[in-house]
């Protein structure tokens, strides 16, 4: 790494934390009278903190929260020339006052990353927003991961605590200079934002730190492996491991200095080369991960590599799997799921009762696509199941927004999970006025579909039930073709809505076959009506209907007389903003016999998203709606079907915020100490800025073991 004392070649303000021969750092010097005085102090200031934490959640719940909305209401006179390209220039406020026009990601090898929706409402060079700033604030979510500001894009379990790193852009909510952002949590819903693992401070890395993938060694070591983008925009693979194993939060990270540790072989292009995978053991003890490429410009291809130590590699003269015609692969995943039980198997598992996903994120289409299939470790290829299902032909996590998906391993609870991207849908113009840009999925659990066999299952992890609140229920209503039923559940901003729906048997039995065939894409939406269907649900919904955003079932009869269900998502008309995509999504959906149609979905202000069929088919959607926000978002159920009559049943629950909490110096230590005096206490901590002593006191007592400052968080 470079000196971390030359602060001022860096990109943006860097304060580096101490190093082991830090002389001043206040808390080396601590004897156990001195913490024990420490503990009774804080013990007296208790009260205090108590009232304090609930004053300014309090005051946050009243204001929205800490939301960044740049103020523009004294601007009206302002020249502000905004168009796509780097990092504004920023003024004595913080504004971001002019954009200088170039294009971003494509110099660094990877897809244009400047939004391709043209700006609206520019007049003479001036730009003549839409959006107020109560519409901007209500898009942040409630109870997604997002930074508290800019742009956002491998998971680990460590310690008790779950690790999220992502790409993170500190200067702007645009893509570029991208450094590793690290957030941690105890229950995958509740995150503390901690300082950035790795910035791009080397050569190797100096245009970006981008995709990586931590391998969890038995010994307890941790590799990470990423694609750092050289000064020469090269791809090139780099080795970085934890500063100390101790720490429970996994603050510091070391780079090799050996890096880089892999450059792009011969035959590949050095801006085709990037996203190492999680590694997985061999029967011979060694490593393998693979590396995304293409070749013959259109074909996919997934490298293989094998490595005993991650400083020195050996590319294996077979590639692990090759598509024709997807394009560069980015960010693969390859895993194995099982074949007899809904537990999740460690990526090192081998035996003949698994199967092995192999997963591509297709640069040219920015779409996730995955397979099923055996692989054979002695050729070191693998193989799908079905060749027409292979990587880039039919499976999809989502059919929505949801890009760069990730998963680990959860050997605590023995699962499977998956992350995914949620970029935005709106102008970047729009984005760099709110400040923030992008958000997390909602963690879910992944594994085969023992129904199927065919398909994997992906599912809200059970910990979101956690932010459940107040619960109505709406049993059996009927609802007629060419009707809608409103649904009294009060704000529908913050939503968790199971729903099932059965159609008609009469109307079932009377359709006569046909040939439709019924595309989400191109379809026409819930507005084109047939014999079964559109019907499901509208969500955040105007009470005049002039934004809402329906997600909803298509059936049609083939002419062998069975059926073919659709599921989709229309935005066409959910919001009154010109800026906006407003895309019909989905795909079909395997329904078994004697399943009812079925589907849950999380609303969270500008992000929804829906499950059909147990997770069968998913959609992630970005919505902006200019009316139907805060109280004036209503939920109601729909049947624009011409002939079948529906029964729902509808169970919705209020949906509590999540914490998005910040570092603290002063509680991090005290974790430290904690770990290594091995206690083992189930506690509530907060974490706040370190200038707030009083608080840092008070959460010593917090920690070990007080346990009544309600249901923020848990630690060790």
């Amino acid at each position: 790494m470079s000196d971390p004392d030359n602060v001022g070649s860096l990109p943006y303000p860097y304060t580096p934390l101490p190093g082991d021969d830090d002389d001043q750092n206040p808390s080396r010097g601590l004897s156990r009278p001195m913490r024990i005085g420490l503990v009774i102090l804080s013990g007296l200031l208790v009260s205090t903190l108590i009232m304090t934490l609930q004053g300014g959640q309090n005051k946050a719940k009243m204001e929205g929260g800490d939301v960044p909305v740049y103020d523009h209401k004294a601007e009206d006179d302002v020249e502000v020339h905004v168009v796509r390209g780097r990092q504004p220039e920023v003024d004595q406020k913080g504004r971001g006052s002019s954009w200088h026009p170039v294009s971003r990601g494509k110099a660094q090898g990877v897809s244009e990353k400047t939004s391709g929706i043209r700006r609206h409402g520019v007049r003479g060079g001036r730009l003549v927003s839409e959006w107020n700033d109560e519409q901007l604030a209500w898009q942040r979510t409630a109870y997604h991961l997002q930074p508290k500001e800019n742009w956002m894009n491998g998971p680990l379990m460590y310690k008790g605590w779950y690790h999220f790193f992502y790409q993170y852009n500190p200067n702007g909510p645009v893509w570029g200079d991208i450094v590793w952002g690290h957030a941690a949590s105890t229950d995958l819903i509740n995150w503390r934002h901690l300082p950035a693992a790795l910035i791009d401070d080397a050569w190797y890395d100096t245009n970006g730190v981008w995709t990586g993938s931590a391998t969890l060694h038995p010994d307890g070591n941790i590799s990470m492996l990423y694609t750092g983008c050289a000064n020469d925009t090269t791809q090139v693979q780099n080795l970085a491991y934890p500063a100390d194993l101790s720490d429970p939060l996994l603050v510091r990270w070391i780079k090799y200095p050996g890096n880089p540790v892999l450059l792009p072989p011969p035959s590949i292009s050095p801006q085709d080369f990037r996203d190492p995978t999680t590694a997985w053991q061999t029967s011979d003890r060694k490593w393998r991960m693979t590396i995304g490429s293409k070749v013959n410009q259109s074909t996919g291809i997934s490298l293989l590599y094998e490595t005993q130590d991650f400083k020195s590699f050996d590319l294996l003269d077979s590639m692990l799997h090759a598509v024709e015609g997807t394009g560069m692969w980015e960010c693969v995943d390859f895993y194995p799921v099982s074949l007899t039980d809904l537990y999740g198997v460690d990526t090192s598992f081998r035996g003949d009762k698994v199967k092995h996903v192999l997963k591509a994120s297709l640069d040219d289409e920015r779409e996730d696509y995955y397979g099923i299939g055996t692989y054979d470790e002695t050729r070191g290829m693998w193989v799908p199941d079905d060749s027409e299902m292979d990587v880039g032909k039919g499976l999809r996590y989502d059919y929505g927004k949801f890009y760069a998906s990730k998963t680990f391993f959860d050997e605590v609870k023995k699962r499977r999970v998956l992350w995914g991207w949620v970029p935005e849908s709106d102008s970047q113009d729009t984005d760099i006025r709110k400040g923030w840009a992008s958000v997390q999925a909602i963690p879910r659990t992944i594994w085969l579909d023992q129904k199927t066999g065919t398909n994997l299952l992906n599912w809200p992890v059970e910990e979101i039930d956690s932010l459940r609140m107040s619960h109505k229920d709406f049993l059996n209503i009927t609802v007629q073709a060419g009707s809608i039923v409103p649904l009294d559940v009060g704000s529908a901003t913050e939503l968790d809505i199971i729903a099932e729906f059965e159609i008609d048997q009469e109307a079932l039995e009377k359709l006569s076959a046909s040939n439709e065939q019924y595309s989400c894409n191109r379809s026409h939406g819930a507005s084109q009506r047939g014999a079964l269907g559109p019907f499901g649900l509208l969500v955040l919904t105007a009470e005049d209907f002039s934004e809402k955003t329906p997600i909803y079932f298509y059936v049609t009869k083939g002419s062998s007389g069975n059926l073919k269900t659709s599921f989709c998502t229309d935005l066409s008309i959910s919001s009154m903003a010109e800026d906006v995509e407003k895309e019909i999504r989905g795909s079909t959906v395997p329904v078994l016999e004697g399943e009812k149609l079925s589907v849950r979905v999380l609303v969270d202000h500008s992000i929804i998203e829906a499950f059909a069929q147990g997770g069968r088919t998913c959609i992630t959607s970005r919505v902006y709606p200019r009316k139907a926000i805060n109280g004036d978002a209503k939920l109601f159920i729909f049947n624009n079907a011409t002939n079948a009559t529906i029964t729902a049943s509808i169970n919705t629950w209020q949906m509590s915020p999540a914490s998005m909490l910040r570092y603290s110096t002063g509680l991090h230590l005290v974790l430290i100490f904690l770990t290594l005096m091995n206690v083992g206490l189930r506690c509530r901590m907060v974490m706040i800025d370190d200038k707030d002593m009083t608080a840092a006191l008070c959460a010593v007592v917090v920690v070990i073991g007080v346990d009544f400052l309600g249901e923020r968080s848990r630690c060790i």
